[in-house]
């Protein structure tokens, strides 16, 4: 059983929805622009529709299609998402598709887990996170599979990877977590890596779970969920570490702390059924 704070439970349960919103390159989360379309799931299919609540078209047509991972294209016209086959006794696999729904591609293809993933900013690669049996690292991947590269690789648990807006760096929560008896533990912090693979910077050091980072339009600051034993808060901190600023105030915080939450929860059954499967 993995030990989050007792109020990410609480809040997950009187939640009564998950959904997870993603806005397109033109909606200005890490890519400045215009806003777009906003891609979610619901029940395992994924949907789009207008900010304004119209025109909600389905993306993909099975009950296995989703999970809390979705991402769009810097195009706007391709959505990158986890393929949650786990729900039928299979492992999860990387996926893009067009926002039409054809073109579906598989980009990864084993027999472990595959998650998290994030497009970067020229749409070219993919960044995700790869369980190899023992915990998860981060690897990139070319949007049709080929050139796979493995960026970290060590006994953390490497999470939520997302790309600078330069795409020369990625950022991702990195867990101390031994899956296996006996049980070790520290809290996640933020880390920064080259999409080389080297140069892996430490950038928040506290005792909160720090959770889904990403860069601000400029690449300057790095926004990301701190949970501590009584609060989640939404943090900004620099990009090369330090001026550590907590986020907050009315229902914008309130809805993002709570994505946070939902998320972490998933992340929580996810590495549960993880051990099982490879405990």
């Amino acid at each position: 059983m993995l030990y989050l704070p007792a109020l990410i439970v609480a809040a997950v349960l009187m939640a009564c929805a998950v959904v997870v919103l993603v806005v397109s390159e033109k909606a200005g989360a890490t890519f400045p622009g215009k806003n777009g379309r906003i891609a979610y799931w619901s029940n395992f299919v994924i949907y789009t529709i207008n900010p304004n609540g119209s025109n909600k078209t389905k993306v993909t047509n099975t009950s296995t299609g989703g999970d809390t991972a979705l991402d769009y294209s810097p195009d706007g016209k391709k959505i990158t998402y986890t393929d949650y086959e786990g729900v039928n006794g299979k492992d999860t696999e990387i996926y893009t598709i067009k926002v039409d729904g054809s073109a579906k591609t598989k980009v990864t293809n084993n027999n472990r887990d595959d998650e998290d993933s994030s497009y970067s900013p020229d749409g070219k690669r993919i960044a995700y996170t790869h369980w190899d049996g023992h915990d998860t690292e981060i690897w990139t991947s070319n949007t049709d599979g080929t050139g796979k590269f493995q960026l970290t690789n060590n006994r953390t648990l490497d999470l939520t990877p997302s790309y600078s807006p330069d795409g020369k760096k990625i950022v991702f929560s990195g867990e101390h977590r031994r899956l296996f008896f006996p049980w070790t533990y520290a809290a996640p912090e933020i880390y920064t890596i080259g999409v080389n693979g080297k140069n892996r910077v430490r950038l928040t050091h506290n005792s909160t779970y720090d959770y889904y980072p990403d860069y601000s339009p400029n690449g300057r600051r790095i926004a990301f969920a701190g949970t501590g034993e009584r609060s989640v808060s939404i943090y900004t901190i620099r990009a090369h570490g330090g001026g550590e600023d907590q986020g907050g105030g009315g229902l914008r915080f309130f809805l993002l702390a709570q994505r946070q939450e939902d998320r972490l929860l998933h992340r929580q059954e996810d590495l549960h059924d993880q051990r099982r499967r490879w405990g």
